[in-house]
C-alpha cells in the first residue's frame, strides 16, 4: 500500500535500489508546502553503472518472447488498476494536481500500458518479392522489426505517471532496455511505478532509474551505449540535448502555446464549457492545454461573457479534495512566474476578465481579453492558468494567428460547416487538429506530436515502437536451377 507520510524516492541500478551514502534533497508538496520525503540524487559513478547494466542486458530482454513481455505489461497495467487510487492520490500530493485530474491519468496509464502489451504482438514485417527489378527475379526479401537496443526516457513533471509509461511500454514492447530520468520534481511515483513493474515480472536488468540534476541527463545524452533518447519537455533543453546526442535517434515531445478557434456559426455555449474545462485542468501545465482562443468579432463579447461564467465555477482549492477542479502550479517560483506574465500582457493593453490573483503556489484561473502578439502570454508557452481571448474578423486572419507562432503541436476549431473545418484544419500548421474540439483532446493510442518547435516524432504505443525498433531485412537468393 502507498502512503502519503514521509517517503524516500532512490535511484535503481542493476537490481537494487540505492540509499545511502548519497545527497539527498528535500520533497515538499507544492500546495501545503510540507516536507512529503526526500529524493536520493544518483552519482555519475551510479549513471555509468546504470549505462553498463542496460547496455550488457539489451540483447537478453531482445530475446523474451513477445507474448511474455505482453504478459508482463499487462500485468502491471492490471496492478496499476488495483491501486488506482493510490497512485492518484501520491501525484496529487507531489504535483498539486486535482484528484479527479490525477485519477484521469492513472487510467490513461492502465491504458497505455495494456495498449503497449498488445503492441508487443504486433511486431510485423512484410515480404517484398524482388521480380519487381530486371535484377531481382531470383531474390526475395523479408522485413522484421528489430529492437534499437537502450532507450533513455526523460521525462516532465506534469503527467509524471502516464509519460513514464508512454516511453517504458513501447520500449519494452519492443524489446529494449530502458534507462529512466524522471523530473526531479516527481521522483515519488516514479519510484511507486518501477516497484509496481518488478512486481509484474519487469527482469530486474530491464530498466534502471537515475535521479538528479542537468549533469544526469548529459551524460546519458552523450553516451553512445544509448541508441534512441525520448525526452518530453522544453525547447531550450531539447536543443541542448541534441547538440550532445551525436549519432542517435532522438524523439521530442515539446511544448505548444495551443490556439482554438471560435467561429461566428459554432455553438459557443458548448464551446466555452470546453475552454473552460481543458483551459485550467492541471492549472494549464499542459502542452495543449487551451491557451490563445481567436473568437469571431461578431460573437466576442457573448463568448466572453459565457467563458468567465464557465470559469467562475471552478473550484479552487485541497488537490486532494474530490470536487477540486484547480490546484496549484508544480511551485512558487513557476507561480510568480505565471503571475509576472499577467501583469506585462496587462501593462501591454489586455483586460483581466477574471482572475489573475496568486496565493503561494496557487494562481486564480485568468482570462485576458485581447492581449498583443508580442507579450509572452500570446507567443511563448504560459505552461499555467491562464487563457487569452482574441478577436478575428474573418477565418484567414484566424488561421494566419493560430500559425504565426514557432509552435505547431495543437488546435481546435469550433464550426458548423463542416467544408470549413476541413479547410481551417488542413492550413492550420499543426501536429493534430479537433473539429468542435479545443486543442486539448488525446487518446493514447492516436499518434501524438508536433511540427516546428513542438518536437521531432510520435507517441503512443504503436508510433513509438516505430521509433524504437529498427527495420531488418533478410534477402534469400534463389539458385539459377530453382
Amino acid at each position: 500500500m502507498l502512503k502519503t507520510n514521509f517517503r524516500k524516492s532512490q535511484p535503481y541500478i542493476q537490481g537494487e535500489w540505492i540509499s545511502v551514502e548519497r545527497e539527498t534533497v528535500t520533497i515538499t508538496s507544492p500546495y501545503t508546502n510540507k516536507v512529503i520525503g526526500e529524493q536520493l540524487l544518483a552519482t555519475e559513478e551510479d549513471v555509468e553503472k546504470a549505462l553498463v547494466s542496460v547496455y550488457e542486458a539489451k540483447k537478453e530482454i531482445a530475446a523474451i518472447p513477445s507474448h511474455k513481455r505482453a504478459k508482463i505489461l499487462k500485468k502491471a497495467a492490471y496492478l496499476l488498476e488495483e491501486r488506482k487510487e493510490e497512485f492518484a492520490k501520491l501525484i496529487s500530493l507531489e504535483l498539486g494536481k486535482p484528484l479527479k485530474n490525477t485519477l484521469d491519468e492513472v487510467s490513461r496509464s492502465i491504458e497505455t500500458f495494456e495498449l503497449s502489451g498488445e503492441e508487443a504482438k504486433r511486431l510485423i514485417g512484410e515480404t517484398l518479392p524482388g521480380d519487381a527489378s530486371e535484377r531481382g527475379t531470383k531474390a526475395i526479401a523479408s522485413t522484421f522489426r528489430v529492437p534499437v537496443g537502450v532507450v533513455a526516457a526523460i521525462t516532465p513533471f506534469n503527467a509524471p505517471l502516464n509519460l513514464v509509461c508512454h516511453k517504458i511500454g513501447p520500449a519494452f514492447a519492443a524489446g529494449n532496455t530502458v534507462i529512466l530520468k524522471p523530473s526531479s520534481q516527481t521522483t515519488l511515483v516514479a519510484t511507486e511505478l518501477i516497484k509496481l513493474l518488478l512486481e509484474a515480472g519487469f527482469p530486474e536488468n530491464a530498466i534502471s532509474m537515475v535521479l538528479g540534476r542537468r549533469e544526469v541527463v548529459q551524460q546519458i545524452v552523450k553516451d553512445d551505449r544509448v541508441n534512441v533518447i525520448s525526452f518530453t519537455g522544453g525547447t531550450v533543453a531539447s536543443r541542448n540535448i541534441c547538440k550532445l546526442a551525436g549519432m542517435k535517434k532522438v524523439l521530442l515531445e515539446l511544448g505548444g502555446n495551443a490556439a482554438t478557434i471560435i467561429h461566428d456559426d459554432s455553438d459557443i455555449t458548448r464551446a466555452a464549457k470546453m475552454c473552460a474545462k481543458t483551459g485550467f485542468s492541471n492549472s494549464g501545465q499542459s502542452c495543449i492545454s487551451v491557451q490563445r482562443i481567436y473568437v469571431h468579432q461578431s460573437i466576442v463579447d457573448k463568448f466572453t461573457n459565457l467563458l468567465k461564467e464557465e470559469v467562475l465555477k471552478l473550484k479552487i482549492g485541497d488537490p486532494l479534495l474530490p470536487d477540486t477542479d484547480v490546484g496549484c502550479v508544480v511551485d512558487q517560483n513557476a507561480a510568480m512566474r505565471v503571475k509576472e506574465w499577467i501583469e506585462e500582457a496587462v501593462e501591454l493593453g489586455a483586460k483581466v476578465i477574471c482572475g489573475g490573483n496568486r496565493s503561494g503556489a496557487t494562481v486564480e484561473p485568468t482570462i485576458l481579453l485581447n492581449p498583443p502578439k508580442k507579450s509572452k502570454v500570446i507567443c511563448e508557452e504560459v505552461f499555467g492558468p491562464i487563457v487569452s481571448i482574441v478577436p478575428y474578423e474573418t477565418i484567414e486572419e484566424a488561421i494566419e494567428e493560430a500559425n504565426d507562432s514557432s509552435f505547431g503541436l495543437q488546435a481546435g476549431i469550433f464550426t458548423n460547416q463542416i467544408d470549413l473545418a476541413y479547410k481551417v484544419a488542413n492550413k492550420l500548421d499543426m501536429g493534430g487538429v479537433v473539429i468542435n474540439g479545443t486543442s486539448n483532446f488525446r487518446l493514447d493510442h492516436w499518434p501524438y506530436g508536433g511540427v516546428k518547435d513542438s518536437g521531432i516524432g510520435r507517441e503512443g504505443p504503436r508510433y513509438a515502437i516505430e521509433d524504437m525498433t529498427e527495420t531488418k531485412m533478410i534477402v534469400l537468393q534463389l539458385s539459377d536451377n530453382d
